[in-house]
This record gives structure tokens, C-alpha cells and sequence, in this order.
């Protein structure tokens, strides 16, 4: 492991906020300033993640809080995203989050394009499958081109979700149902298109998704990717005083999700269960917090094709997120570093508000945390590796595979800083550290929201 912080600095934060109509005049100026009618958040989209580079293009959010009585909670939110990455890594969304659409009923509905020419995968079940870090950043195939992208194949991703939850005894404990359309498109990374221009430091062929393919790990009829539609039901219970920053209360859901082979491009179906379980402490009433997340999700019945296992999925609003490691989960980990039929994985989170403030009539905070993710896969995939040679050709990795690897949990540490917009629109930087080279060395997020 490389024993070293990489020190990061936030460049550029860039908010603005029109709102339509001010609070009642006579409020106490000192309090915090209730928001009421419209209002907005925008971002210039210049942010930096370590597993998908610099980040361009520009996010908005917009927010109707009717007369104010609810706030910070609003009637309607319409989240759009257009953002490009320097690692390949396209994304084209829009959300709409409301309580109003259908009286009594919360929905939620996504469309989400994403394009991802350079997508990580390290193989199948944890530390069986063996991540060589030095290969990847610093060898040279035998035509001395670079192996930067061995372990990344190319997935485009079309998601259409449609998301509703309603009371069962009041709006603590709630049911939920909603359908989702996943279309995968999947091949190697366009290597020739990558070197196009290019006389030197050109990318190798060389690609661990394409030994996959060649000795029979991924099957044929997968190595294309395929399209599923998952129906899902469940409940949930949710005690939360507030869903930016909770400083109290608890958030746990269950979810069944099935995909029926009839609505599928195979004749796979499969059935998944998710567990999370959420759970916050005031430890300084509104400045700092404890905050936990546990969760399980696995396979219970049928067959789930390896593109449909590195995703982490969420109640709405929270989106499907890539899979174990990276952003939203294991920070510091390299993204989809823990693929198999289940896994679970936990966060710890301690934050501090350590600015609380008024800016151009906008209420404004700053906050710090410090965090440990710990994960592993506890389902391993069956998948066939008789086709591999029994000796790997010079030019690959010295392992690929370790079948008698013991899986054990993967742990980062790191630190985070938050900034924001009237409680609801909230600018966060993460920087996490891999405790393990097996998992990779550091990672730097900028983004938004906090992780849970």
C-alpha cells in the first residue's frame, strides 16, 4: 500500500439561487431563513472522481417549496444532469421527486443515459480475483503500448425508473413499488478510437473483460450485455428528522426485486433481496452527527447475468448507483472492485458543521467529516474457469485468479468536506484511502449530497 495522502483542493464551488418569494418579513434574522416558492441550485459540473476524472458539463436542481410550511422539505424537485469525464464517462438524467403528483402517494421517476467508455472490472468475487496495481499503472504490452485500461471494458446504460412509496401507518413506515428497465450495451474499450491522433503513450489491446470472453468466464450470450426490467416491492421505515443531513432517527427498507425472463433480452430471470438499515445520532444538537449505514444485497433465486451485478440499489430518491468500491460506497476502493451474487457493505461517519451562516440571503453551512466503508462479497458467482491456461502469457499479469483467496472485508478510511445551499443542495468532496493495494491506493470525489 502506498503509505501517502494525496493532498486535494476544491478549485471552483459555484452556486446560485433565484428565489421567487421571500419569507414572511417579520422572521427572527438570526434563525435560519425559511424558503417558500421557488428556488434552484446549479453547479457548472466541474468537479474531479478518481474513477472517472475531471468532470464537465452543468447539473441544476430545482426545487418548489410551495408556502414554506414544509421547509426544507419541498412539494417538487427536478434534478437534470449533462456531464462529461476525461476517463470516458458520459451521463445524461433527469429526475423529477415529488408528494404532490399523487395525493398521499411520494413519486419518482428517472431517465438516465450513461456512457461509460472505460468501465472498471477486476473479475468476480472479491479477492479471488486478483488486482495488480503496479501492471495497470506501470507496464507496457509487448508492442510497448500502456495497460492503463486492463481491467475496463465499455458499457452504455439506458435506465427508465418509475419509483412510488405510500403510507401504511402514518408516513414513518411506508410500502414501496416501482419498475425499472436497465438496457446494457457492452464490449471492449475502443482502443483504436482512444489512440486516434495519438503517436505515442497508446493504449494496449490488452484487456481482462476480453480474456474473460476468450476463455469461456463470461458467457456468450453475455458478452454483449442484454436488457431487464425489474419489478420491485418492499417497505420501508424512516424515523429521519431530515433527508439531507439526519441528525436522528432511522432509515432501514427491504426490497424485493424479480426479473422475469419475459421481459428480458435472455431467458435468465432472477430474484434479488435488499436489506439497508441507516441509523443517526446527535452528538451536538444541529453541528455534529454519527451516522451508520449496513446493508445486504443478494440473489435468491435464478441466474444474474455479470453485468446486472455492479449496481447498488436504493429507495428513491436515491439513484442505482455502480457497484461496490468508489463514490458511493467504499471510497478510496477502486469502483465495481467487489462484484458477486451478494455482497454487503458498511459505512461509518462522523460530521461536524463547522459554519453556519447566511450569503446573499441563502442559507449557507459548512461541515467536515472523517469515515471508515468496510465491504466484501458474502455470495460468491459460479462462473467456469477451466478455460484459462494453466500458464499466462508474458504480457498479462502474473495472476489473474486466486481460488483459494480468502475473502475477507475491504476497508478504506478518509475525510470529507460539505458545503450547503438552504439544507437541500449540498456540494461534497470525499477523499478515501484503500487499506489494502489488492483494492488500490486513493480516490478524490467531488460531487453531490452527503452518502446517506
Amino acid at each position: 500500500m502506498k503509505n501517502r495522502l494525496l493532498p486535494f483542493v476544491l478549485l471552483f464551488f459555484l452556486s446560485a439561487t433565484i428565489t421567487a418569494q421571500d419569507a414572511d418579513s417579520t422572521a427572527n434574522k438570526k434563525e435560519e431563513k425559511i424558503k417558500s416558492g421557488f428556488s434552484f441550485g446549479a453547479v457548472p459540473a466541474v468537479a474531479y472522481n478518481t474513477d472517472i476524472g475531471f468532470l464537465y458539463g452543468a447539473i441544476v436542481n430545482l426545487y418548489w417549496f410551495g408556502d414554506g410550511s414544509r421547509y426544507p422539505k419541498f412539494d417538487h424537485s427536478v434534478y437534470l444532469e449533462w456531464s462529461r469525464t476525461t476517463k470516458g464517462k458520459g451521463i445524461n438524467q433527469i429526475t423529477y421527486d415529488t408528494d404532490k403528483l399523487i395525493p398521499g402517494i411520494r413519486s419518482f421517476f428517472e431517465v438516465t443515459y450513461r456512457i461509460d467508455k472505460a468501465l472498471d472490472f477486476y473479475g468476480f468475487n472479491g479477492y479471488q480475483s486478483v488486482y495488480d496495481l503496479d501492471f495497470e499503472q506501470n507496464t507496457l504490452d509487448p508492442f510497448g503500448n500502456a495497460n492503463r485500461l486492463y481491467y475496463r471494458y465499455a458499457r452504455n446504460l439506458l435506465r427508465i425508473t418509475a419509483d412510488f412509496q405510500g403510507e401504511i401507518t402514518g408516513n414513518k413506515f411506508r410500502w414501496l413499488g416501482g419498475i425499472s428497465y436497465f438496457g446494457n450495451t457492452v464490449d471492449s474499450v475502443d482502443v483504436d478510437g482512444l489512440n486516434e491522433g495519438k503517436e505515442d503513450d497508446l493504449l494496449s489491446y490488452n484487456s481482462l473483460y476480453g480474456n474473460y470472453v476468450e476463455w469461456g468466464m463470461i458467457r456468450e450470450d453475455e458478452a454483449e450485455g442484454g436488457r431487464h426490467t425489474l419489478l420491485k416491492a418492499g417497505l420501508v421505515y424512516d424515523t429521519r428528522d431530515n433527508e439531507p443531513n439526519p441528525f436522528s432517527g432511522i432509515w432501514t427498507e427491504m426490497q424485493l426485486h424479480y426479473a422475469p425472463s419475459f421481459l428480458s433480452s435472455t431467458d435468465m430471470s432472477f430474484t434479488r433481496l435488499i436489506l439497508t438499515h441507516r441509523q443517526y445520532f446527535t452528538l451536538v444538537p444541529d453541528r455534529m452527527n454519527l451516522v451508520y449505514r449496513l446493508s445486504y444485497q443478494g440473489k435468491l433465486t435464478g441466474e444474474v447475468p455479470f453485468y446486472m451485478m455492479p449496481f447498488i440499489f436504493n429507495t428513491a430518491p436515491g439513484l442505482t448507483k455502480d457497484g461496490v468500491g468508489g463514490n458511493k460506497t467504499l471510497r478510496g476502493i477502486r469502483r465495481n472492485r467487489l462484484i458477486g451474487d451478494g455482497f454487503a457493505f458498511a459505512n461509518l461517519e462522523l460530521r461536524g458543521k463547522i459554519l453556519r451562516t447566511t450569503v446573499l440571503n441563502q442559507n449557507v453551512y459548512i461541515a467536515l467529516s472523517a469515515f471508515m466503508d468496510a465491504g466484501m462479497v458474502v455470495q460468491k458467482y459460479d462462473f467456469e474457469t477451466s478455460g484459462m491456461p494453466d500458464e499466462l502469457p508474458d504480457y498479462l499479469p502474473d495472476r489473474i485468479i486466486d481460488l483459494e483467496a480468502k475473502e475477507v472485508p475491504h476497508i478504506s478510511l478518509g475525510g470529507g468536506l460539505h458545503i450547503a445551499l438552504n439544507q437541500n443542495f449540498i456540494v461534497a468532496v470525499d477523499y478515501g484511502l484503500a487499506l489494502r493495494e489488492e483494492d488500490g491506493d486513493s480516490g478524490i470525489y467531488i460531487g453531490l449530497d452527503f452518502l446517506f
